[in-house]
């Protein structure tokens, strides 16, 4: 009697491996694509005070370089979704991180902060093409858990990209100054252009709508929808809080008593990561006792991690941060969730109302603080973001019934 199974043909031995690769360099270009995303959008965040010192500005008014990609990006989302649906996937996505490498190596070059203003303005409008058009073709190309999965794999990337958008800049910043950390910025995001232009698989299921008319015709409609009106408000406090601490931190932690250089700064941002570990949490909390609940509870470990950060150590300065960031990935989770449940029709331009009202809650989380630090430091910030977190758990716990 034969007691070990049948050897494999070697035509499905054959086969087996070559669905295997086929679906990890799917993996990898989504991932490279999310990665591509956020290494740029965030770049510019631990290098601020080096920025300000290089051009002889106000470092508060540094902070432009953070808003302006969320500002562009704010302007063209809610158009990305019908133009994709118009004229496909990949080409959409691998042209944008293409051309994004161009405006990437350009910042490094620039001799003042208008003009690196204006260059990360154009940053962020090649950014929605890459992150909106690449969460359509994961629903195109998938369904049921390995949709799940692969948006998951974007995820990883995009939180990664963010991390890393920070960390390389900041060290890269300490041992050859700021405008080198740019251009490693511009290299790496070539490289991820080159991973999607082989990795990633001409989209098969893709179908163009003719219908750009009609997707706008839609937006009267989203705005009169309170619930998901409540949820955009939800999405605009969900940046607004997290560009607000992180931008001006760096301010707090660059002056006397610290004194962090750049590569520290990078550092601080490693508490991004807990991002990747409470995302696919706060979906199973969500579905097991409700978001309001979930919600409810997020709010006051963010409003905890801002106390954190008033104290003198380092050390409760970050255990501060992580609270907040991990609290923030789940408010976002929870709110992007939300959005196609808010929608009575029109999902797609649905999804780019809530990105545009959650861009633009980025970039006034850049600029609105920037009176309070100059007037009241530190806890004026910490004051401020406390108040977008009441407003906010007040409009989910209103608007968020099922």
């Amino acid at each position: 009697m034969q007691w070990w199974p049948p050897a494999m043909s070697s035509r499905s031995l054959s086969g087996a491996t070559e669905r295997a690769g086929a679906a990890f360099a799917l993996n990898l270009a989504v991932f490279a694509a999310g990665f591509a995303t956020f290494v740029n959008m965030w770049c510019t965040q631990s290098i601020l005070p080096q920025i300000a010192a290089a051009f002889h500005v106000a470092q508060a008014r540094t902070g432009l370089v953070v808003t302006a990609p969320l500002v562009a990006t704010a302007l063209v989302a809610p158009v990305i979704g019908a133009i994709s649906d118009r004229f496909g996937r990949k080409r959409l996505i691998l042209g944008a991180a293409v051309l994004l490498v161009v405006p990437t190596v350009l910042v490094a070059d620039a001799q003042n902060l208008p003009t690196m203003v204006v260059l990360r303005f154009v940053q962020g409008l090649m950014l929605p093409f890459i992150f909106t058009v690449t969460i359509a073709y994961i629903g195109d190309e998938t369904s049921g858990s390995a949709t799940a999965r692969l948006a998951g794999t974007y995820t990883s990337g995009a939180i990664f990209g963010g991390f890393s958008g920070r960390l390389i800049t900041g060290l890269v910043t300490a041992a050859a100054g700021w405008r080198a950390g740019l251009l490693v910025v511009g290299a790496v995001t070539f490289g991820a252009a080159v991973i999607i232009a082989v990795a990633m698989p001409r989209e098969q299921k893709f179908r163009p709508l003719y219908g750009f008319g009609r997707a706008l015709r839609s937006f009267p409609l989203h705005l009169t929808n309170g619930r998901l009106l409540a949820t955009d408000a939800v999405g605009f406090g969900v940046l607004f809080s997290l560009v607000a601490v992180f931008t001006f931190i760096n301010f707090r932690l660059s002056a006397a008593p610290y004194f962090m250089g750049p590569a520290a700064l990078g550092l601080i941002f490693v508490v991004y990561l807990g991002g990747v570990v409470m995302s696919p949490v706060a979906a199973r909390l969500s579905a097991r006792f409700g978001r309001r609940v979930v919600m409810a509870v997020a709010g006051p470990v963010i409003v905890a991690g801002l106390g954190c950060t008033l104290a003198a150590p380092v050390w409760a300065i970050m255990v501060g941060l992580l609270l907040i960031s991990s609290a923030i990935f789940v408010q976002q989770t929870l709110a992007t969730a939300f959005v196609g449940a808010a929608a009575r029709e029109g999902k797609s331009t649905a999804v780019g109302l809530y990105v545009t009202f959650y861009y633009v809650g980025g970039s006034c989380g850049g600029l609105a603080p920037a009176g309070v630090w100059h007037a009241y430091g530190w806890p004026g910030c910490v004051g401020l973001v406390a108040a977008m977190q009441v407003v906010m758990l007040l409009t989910a716990l209103r608007f968020w019934r099922v």
